[in-house]
């Protein structure tokens, strides 16, 4: 019996430091085999948050010691079947990829921009991660070899209106 190809995912936001980095290592976990999945950013800060790092490890079990912070140029050439942007920043400005991927938009506040003591910071970051896996998970419960292109495309972009209108 022939097994499906991985479906490729990228999650994009600007900095590529927290928001992107959860998603990826979120989905790789909760994925299993069914998607290789990637995180880059438009204007990459250089290094991980170390307190999503903290966050992976202590909530969510999840070693992201390997996570690194990259621009999307790295990974112009491959063809991703989905691109998930998690700023709007990230939206706007994002590349053209090969093939037709499938364009979903999951907009998160910029952890950078959060003014806080550090323990504050920690629990609105936090907050954000387990919002990102409750969308993570939805996405990757779909039956995707299932779906056609367009009912993909329907069921991601409807993952962020349905968790905008939970949180109203």
């Amino acid at each position: 019996m022939q097994s499906h190809p991985k479906f490729r995912v990228l999650f994009l936001c600007s900095g590529n430091s927290a928001r992107s980095i959860l998603a990826e290592y979120l989905l790789r976990h909760l994925g299993g085999d069914r998607f290789e999945v990637s995180s880059a950013g438009s204007k990459p800060s250089g290094k991980v948050n170390p307190l999503v790092l903290r966050i992976l490890t202590e909530n969510f079990q999840i070693d992201a010691s390997d996570a690194r912070c990259k621009s999307w140029h790295e990974l112009e050439n491959i063809h991703f079947d989905f691109i998930i942007t998690l700023c709007d920043d990230a939206r706007e400005r994002c590349p053209v990829m090969p093939g037709e991927p499938i364009a979903a938009h999951w907009s998160f506040e910029d952890p950078s921009s959060f003014q806080a003591t550090e323990e504050d910071i920690f629990d609105k970051l936090v907050r954000m991660a387990f919002a990102i896996r409750r969308r993570v998970e939805l996405f990757a419960t779909l039956p995707m070899d299932k779906l056609d292109r367009l009912q993909r495309q329907i069921h991601i972009r409807r993952i962020h209106e349905g968790e905008s209108e939970a949180e109203a």
